[in-house]
């Protein structure tokens, strides 16, 4: 197939939203995007659709210098466009499509890819502009266990971060030791900054690789006492990208329910 983005549509505005998403990162890439609509395997070939031709075409008229095209095919959206993702560079959805329930975050076929997609997958919102909004300090915001980081999600995240010449905001949550934990008395402040010191060197060394490979990317370290999915919807707020390490998918799931921006979700 070789290198290129792929994004999942459907009927809905919302995967328009991350289709539009998918083409301005294939344009910041250099990489042709394809656009793929699954339809039901019942209904193929007998009922050509045409929403993939359509939202590409769509895609040309906005953004002119765009390569790629459009493809439906039959099969459960979930697993055909999970197959497609072993050679993607990127695959791109939207957080739920036309089948979507009121009050419901995340689609069933983003959730499944989510914790399950072979390479990164990249999570869009539906309220997401076309630009991002002014007055955001971080283009990108990283989610990073310092102890055991995801190292292609530290790649993807320092590379979007050079892509648009912003801010890497890495942030590491932690917590207490198991003892002071339990204890029943008040974590003693000279504790609680010794503890933090450590955080703060750990995360240091575990980015130090990359800091030398992206010399002119800007990071910002952070550690904060939350666990892992409240550190990142919190300091998320002021970034166009967040970018996280998958290993269960359960701190990337609980992010979508806050996401306001892209999320991308990067297995181990």
């Amino acid at each position: 197939m070789g290198r290129m983005i792929i994004t999942g549509v459907d009927r809905s505005a919302r995967s328009r939203t991350a289709a539009d998403w998918a083409a301005r990162e294939a344009l910041l890439r250099g990489m042709p995007l394809h656009v793929v609509h699954v339809t039901a395997s019942d209904e193929w070939p007998h009922r050509p659709d045409m929403v993939a031709d359509r939202v590409f075409a769509e895609l040309l008229r906005r953004h002119p210098e765009l390569e790629g095209h459009g493809s439906t095919l039959p099969g459960k959206p979930a697993d055909v466009l999970r197959a497609l993702a072993e050679e993607a560079e990127l695959l791109v959805v939207g957080l739920r499509g036309e089948g979507g329930h009121a009050g419901v975050t995340v689609g069933t076929t983003a959730a499944v890819l989510t914790v399950s997609c072979p390479g990164p997958v990249v999570l869009v919102p539906g309220t997401l502009a076309g630009e991002e909004p002014p007055g955001r300090a971080d283009g990108v915001t990283l989610g990073i266990d310092a102890r055991d980081p995801v190292g292609p999600a530290v790649d993807l995240a320092f590379e979007a971060a050079r892509l648009r010449g912003v801010r890497l905001h890495a942030v590491h949550a932690w917590r207490f030791p198991a003892q002071a934990a339990r204890s029943p008395f008040p974590v003693l402040e000279e504790d609680r900054a010794t503890w933090e010191d450590q955080e703060v060197q750990t995360l240091a060394d575990a980015l130090r690789p990359w800091r030398g490979k992206y010399p002119h990317v800007d990071v910002l370290e952070d550690v904060v006492l939350f666990t892992p999915a409240e550190a990142l919807a919190h300091t998320a707020r002021n970034s166009g990208l967040v970018v996280t390490g998958r290993r269960s998918g359960e701190t990337a799931l609980a992010l979508l329910e806050h996401a306001r921006c892209p999320v991308a979700v990067v297995p181990a």
